[in-house]
This record gives C-alpha cells, structure tokens and sequence, in this order.
C-alpha cells in the first residue's frame, strides 16, 4: 500500500485569529487540502500560502484575493498547487498528487487591501 505523509499547517498571525488544519495526513498520489479562516473582518481579503520544506527557507507559494480567481503562484505549477478564496474569511490550498518531497510545514497568512494615493502637482 501507498506511504502516508502528513503536512503541518499554522497560521500567520499576530493575533490568534486565524485558523488553520493543524494536522493533514495524505495518501502518496492523493491530493491534500488546507483550509484558513480567519475573523479580522472583510477588509482582510488578501490571502498567501507558505512552504517550509525541511532544512530550506519559507517561500510563498500563492497569493489569492477575492478579486480575480486567477490566483499568482509565482514560479511554481499551477499543476501541482490550487487555492480557492470563496470570500474575504476563507480560503483554501490543495497540494496535488501528494509526494514524499512535498512534506514540510504550510502556513497561511492574511493582510488587509491597502490603497495607494496618488498626488498630482
């Protein structure tokens, strides 16, 4: 039978108001997917999704807003990874087709939209 590999997730935060699967166990091949929610309100939209492979630096894998569903994943697959924002508290991370080199610890951030001014002269 396949191996098991499990995946730790935490949330990012100051404050313990995000929420994150603590613990995911998955099947070689299987897909595993994380769920984040969070209560610091509806201007707090914007979503990032962390790795922490063993022995390497975090990287952030996906950046997801309520705006578009055409989330950036940056320089890695869209093949491998998806993530779901259905509104400004929730979102989700699916690692596909679960490897052993994919363990490691995955965290979820959130930040609050921030809008520039522009000043004229």
């Amino acid at each position: 039978s396949a191996p098991f590999f499990f995946l730790t997730s935490a949330g990012l935060s100051d404050e313990s108001d995000v929420n994150q699967t603590p613990l995911l166990w998955s099947t070689e091949g299987q897909s595993a997917t994380m769920n984040c929610s969070h209560t610091k309100g509806s201007t707090y939209w914007l979503m990032y999704w962390y790795r922490q492979l063993p022995g390497e630096t975090m990287k952030q894998i996906v950046f997801t807003t309520t705006a578009t569903p055409n989330h950036d994943f940056g320089d890695f697959s869209k093949d491998k990874f998806s993530a779901t924002k259905p509104n400004a508290e929730t979102g989700t991370f699916t690692v596909k087709n679960v490897e052993p080199g994919d363990k490691g610890l995955y965290f979820c951030a959130v930040s609050e939209h921030s809008d520039t001014d522009t000043c004229e002269s």
